[in-house]
């Protein structure tokens, strides 16, 4: 079996195009004093990579916690994609062994090294990307990932979150004497990627706008944004 058919193995995805992941797997330290314009290294790739499995995971918290503040979100994505736990998965997933590295790597044990490794998984992220698209990309990450999305505490991450919903209406009622109201504004996108854009009123008035992939969550987007701009009761007209 030669190396290209035992990465595909590996990850579990077959190329129409192998050279994509001939050039995902090769470290730039093999090109050292090679000729040749068709000799390419996995920079190009890492840099796709970086952005496709940013979306990836993006995408993936706002749908499994449509309830978490945007700045817990955002931990939790760097959490997820940094480079110690991207080194990891790659690790399980024996990427090391597949790289195609100088000497002065090899030497230096260049296939253990964290940051090698992970540059080395967004390379394959990119290539996976380029020759399937979206949907075997998200498919290859979510699954390289796995482990580190089963240990996420859910618990944790919502018992961090704000309700500003709550918070909103716990402020009107002590200092105005009345509730916040919703209304859904639009509703836009396919079935399976419905967006909804809600708004928030205070007697009448609105003070707030959000939007999610649910109403709860694009509610909690215009009470967060409502919540910040009421202090006062003169602030309600």
């Amino acid at each position: 079996m030669s190396v290209l058919e035992e990465a595909q193995k590996t990850i579990q995805y077959v190329f129409t195009h192998p050279a994509l992941l001939e050039e995902a797997l090769t470290h730039k330290s093999h090109l050292q004093g090679k000729q040749g314009e068709s000799l390419k290294d996995n920079e190009r790739l890492e840099f796709l990579g970086d952005a496709v499995l940013g979306l990836i995971i993006s995408e993936y918290l706002a749908r499994t916690y449509p309830d978490v503040t945007e700045g817990d979100l955002s931990q939790t994505r760097a959490q997820l994609v940094r480079q110690s736990a991207l080194a990891q998965a790659a690790r399980r997933l024996e990427l090391g062994s597949l790289l195609r590295l100088g000497r002065g790597e090899e030497l230096t044990h260049g296939r253990e090294k964290s940051s090698l490794l992970a540059n080395t998984l967004e390379a394959v992220i990119a290539a996976i990307f380029l020759d399937g698209g979206l949907a075997p990309a998200r498919v290859f990450v979510l699954k390289a990932l796995e482990q580190n999305l089963m240990a996420l505490d859910q618990s944790n991450l919502l018992a961090n979150r704000q309700d500003y919903k709550s918070q909103l209406q716990e402020w009107c009622q002590q200092q105005c004497s009345t509730i916040p109201e919703y209304h859904l504004v639009s509703e836009s996108g396919p079935d399976h990627e419905k967006v909804f854009e809600v708004e928030v009123s205070i007697r009448g008035a609105i003070q707030g706008r959000g939007i999610g992939y649910n109403k709860k969550s694009a509610e909690q987007e215009a009470a967060k944004y409502a919540y910040s701009r009421v202090r006062t009761c003169e602030n309600i007209t």
